[in-house]
């Protein structure tokens, strides 16, 4: 297992012949050219290798680790210390002391009415109560139901009633939320309530209003579990674990049936050439109710590593970071990317000797990683030993997933935090990872091969001219097909059909990719969201997007376009913190005190320099003329949930924004006529 006082010994280096190897293999199948990941060119990988070979379910992993791990420690938090009035350090409970706690909150969740096959909801931000609760669920075969924290009343309440949910555990965060649309889930009987001390003041009622739905607090529901024991209900690997309902951007949530096969074997594909285990510490910030975080979790359960949850609050996680020391963090594109402009403003604001000593060290160090070789630990010790302390300075493995991210930027993570840099993708209703890079390999611009769990083919989209007869490399649309896909959607067998191919199994992303040599896969355009200019032209909006996100005057961008214009318009939310440092430098900004991001959006040498840095980027990422916005419109605040224009895992609302912004969108074509 792997030790986290020896991080540097993980960080591998390029193969020098890289280039000729595969990643994976064309395996021909019923006249179809078929992708497998080449360790497992023979046989999909259906669950863990020996000796976890055993696990076959998500209640399975529990019980592993509780008999391996017992002393060592599994969950961590940060409270303040009520002397300084800064947040303390963090304090785990051990394996064991959690297998008393699952044991007592699943005797209780029995006692109050939810026993085998029926649903249970899930409702908060990351923290032991959550994890205890959904364990529980796996003791005794009920299906979990994870919602986002962020969700509002209309969601929740569409979601418990889909769901048939019997109780739904949640933090007194959201109890108001809960209680306002409770007599309308005419399934629920009971709600388990948790974290007293970061909820709004006021007692917990024992009955909703119209005295149905009974409420306990966690401690209640541990005494009553106490008196009541009850023996565990094992699952089979054919059993529903989880219904996930994804945040769409159109229409009510969909649920993605998942099982315990579906779980475990790609729990399994994703670990499957990672050593993640004893001494190692993964930071919980990602919602749980995303498969991402979710099966991420699973992983260091399988391994016995500790999880540290960061305290609710974005803006403090790299000092919870710093605190916890994780060597394990799995994040996303949106804060990669952040830490990316932060790092480098921080070396432009440097002396000059200061910036001439980082160009040297990364210099130094890309050669090292490029020729096989260790990095020059006088760089080490001097450069990137500071910026490794930003993170903790023990971090070893890194992960991007849930959207595309910038080669350049994880070459750079890779460079300054010495890390293992991997890139995923997936789906929730692939149960996760479809395929990941590998840490033997330094190339970027890819998402690697197929997971070991599953395969994948391209399919034809003449409407697109994407063909798999494509030269030099075949592109199409991705399917996936294998233990880890997905029973289908609940109560939906419509929706289920126009992705899923019940006969042969495949499951249609949407994704268009590009095959590369050695079997890595790079997903190049968007099939679902496409849409027609008055020329003909078909337009990906999500790949323009994705491109302007490279000039580093940009966070956010939303491209829109229908068929009765002949050319692209953009609202565009500029990165605050490097606009305001690009600004004073090119004296853009007349006037004393610091600039609001608003008063820069309204600043027309500002437009002009953003609009110019798109225009950079779309060269760099060869975008067609077609492709490019004609005319921006700079917005002062960020597309967010609260706002109504994100879903909870970050992915834009069109029809929202397109509504938001209408008025503006029009204003910009009547500019263009």
């Amino acid at each position: 297992m792997a030790s986290s006082s020896s991080q540097n010994s993980f960080v591998t280096y390029r193969d020098e012949k890289k280039e000729t190897s595969l990643d994976a293999v064309p395996v021909f199948s019923k006249g179809e050219t078929v992708y497998r990941n080449a360790s497992h060119k023979d046989k999909l990988l259906t669950g863990f290798p020996f000796p976890d070979d055993d696990c076959k379910t998500l209640g399975d992993i529990w019980e592993s680790a509780f008999k391996k791990y017992p002393n060592r420690p599994l969950l961590g938090t940060r409270s303040m210390d009520e002397r300084t009035g800064h947040p303390g350090k963090y304090e785990f409970n051990t394996y064991g002391d959690f297998e008393l706690v699952r044991t007592k909150i699943a005797a209780g969740i029995t006692a109050l009415g939810c026993t085998s096959s029926q649903t249970f909801g899930l409702y908060s931000i990351n923290q032991p109560e959550w994890v205890a609760c959904e364990a529980a669920c796996t003791r005794q075969n009920i299906v979990s139901v994870p919602l986002y924290d962020t969700l509002g009343p209309d969601a929740v309440e569409y979601i418990l009633n889909h769901a048939e949910c019997v109780g739904v555990a949640c933090s007194k965060v959201v109890l108001h939320t809960l209680l306002n649309v409770i007599h309308r889930c005419e399934t629920v009987k009971f709600v388990i309530v948790y974290g007293n001390e970061n909820g709004p003041p006021g007692a917990i009622p024992a009955k909703t209003a119209n005295g149905r739905v009974t409420i306990k607090t966690f401690e209640e529901v541990l005494i009553l579990g106490s008196a009541k024991p009850v023996a565990p209900v094992r699952a089979h690997e054919n059993d529903v674990a989880t219904i996930c309902y994804t945040s769409g951007t159109t229409g009510d949530p969909k649920g993605v049936v998942l099982t315990h096969l579906n779980l475990c074997s790609n729990a399994a594909g994703y670990s499957y050439d990672l050593n993640i285990g004893i001494g190692d510490i993964h930071v919980s910030y990602l919602p749980l109710a995303h498969i991402y975080e979710r099966v991420t979790f699973m992983v260091c359960v399988m391994g016995g590593a500790a999880v540290g949850f960061y305290r609710g609050d974005v803006l403090g996680l790299l000092d919870d970071v710093q605190a916890l020391k994780p060597t394990i963090f799995c994040s996303v594109p949106r804060l990669w990317n952040r830490i990316y402009d932060k790092v480098n403003a921080g070396v432009a604001e440097g002396s000059p000797i200061a910036r001439m000593l980082f160009a040297k060290a990364y210099a130094s160090k890309k050669y090292a990683f490029e020729n096989g070789k260790p990095p020059n630990p006088f760089w080490e010790k001097l450069v990137f030993s500071k910026l490794k302390a930003k993170l903790g300075g023990r971090v070893r493995y890194m992960s991007s997933g849930s959207a595309p991210i910038g080669g350049h930027v994880i070459e750079f993570l890779r460079i300054c935090f010495g890390a293992v840099v991997f890139e995923g993708y997936g789906m929730t209703e692939s149960a996760c990872v479809i395929s990941k890079t590998n840490e033997r390999d330094f190339s970027t611009g890819h998402v690697g091969a197929p997971a070991p769990c599953c395969e994948i083919k391209l399919d034809d989209v003449p409407e697109m001219n994407y063909r798999k007869s494509d030269k030099p490399y075949p592109r199409g649309e991705v399917c996936v097909r294998g233990p880890s896909v997905f029973a289908g959607y609940f109560k939906s067998h419509e929706q289920t059909r126009e992705c899923l191919d019940e006969v042969n199994g495949w499951l249609k992303t949407g994704d268009i990719g590009m095959m590369l040599p050695g079997g890595r896969l790079k997903i190049i355009d968007r099939k679902k969201n496409i849409f027609k200019l008055a020329q003909g032209e078909y337009v990906a909006p999500e790949k323009i997007e994705a491109a302007y996100g490279r000039s580093p005057l940009v966070a956010q961008s939303f491209v829109y376009g229908d068929s009765l214009q002949a050319s692209l318009v953009a609202i565009v939310v500029p990165d605050e913190e490097v606009l305001a440092q690009y600004a004073k430098a090119n004296g853009l900004m007349k006037g004393g005190g610091a600039p609001t991001l608003r008063d820069m959006c309204e600043n027309e040498a500002i437009k002009r320099a953003v609009f110019n840095s798109m225009n950079k980027a779309a060269n760099e990422s060869k975008l067609k003329g077609f492709e490019r916005a004609k005319r921006i419109h700079l917005h002062g605040e960020l597309f967010s949930v609260e706002n109504g224009l994100m879903t909870p895992t970050f992915k834009l609302k069109r029809p929202q924004a397109k509504e938001a912004f209408l008025p503006v969108i029009e204003a910009m074509y009547e500019s263009l006529r």
